[in-house]
């Protein structure tokens, strides 16, 4: 199966989105599709072979699990590789541009939902991410 690909171009400089997207405490805030889910814990060993853990969880309490990985691969701010809990690959590209920065995230699509669903829910989770960063840059 072809990788699922989304991407956004975000008006922050790179060194500041790898901060946001690694960081612990800035995970917490961005790392949601929906408003009506959270992301209320994110522990992050941010070197090859370590894991991160978030807790993505429905405002209500009616649901949550732990969204993990294994770093495989990190070149700072330009390139991370992970194995997710479920086998799958992913991959995140920060490029930088005159204008900020391009996130570009690559990954295995699982079985159970449909690609078309998957490829929304991880953009919509980049789009929040662009919201985010772009926000502390303006001081929003």
């Amino acid at each position: 199966m072809d990788p699922i690909t989304v991407k956004t171009s975000i008006q922050v400089p790179v060194s500041q989105i790898w901060d946001y997207w690694t960081g612990e405490e800035h995970i917490t805030k961005w790392n949601f599709a929906h408003p009506d889910w959270h992301c209320p814990s994110a522990r992050n060993d941010l070197r090859v072979g370590g894991e991160f853990h978030y807790t993505m969880a429905a405002r209500d309490d009616s649901m949550s699990f732990d969204f993990w990985g294994t770093y495989q691969r990190i070149d700072l701010s330009k390139r991370i590789e992970i194995i997710l809990g479920d086998e799958r690959k992913m991959s995140v590209y920060f490029e930088e541009m005159p204008e900020g920065t391009l996130v570009t995230e690559m990954f295995e699509p699982e079985k159970t939902n449909p690609i078309e669903l998957q490829q929304t829910g991880w953009q919509m989770i980049l789009d929040n991410f662009k919201r985010y960063a772009e926000g502390l840059q303006s001081g929003i």
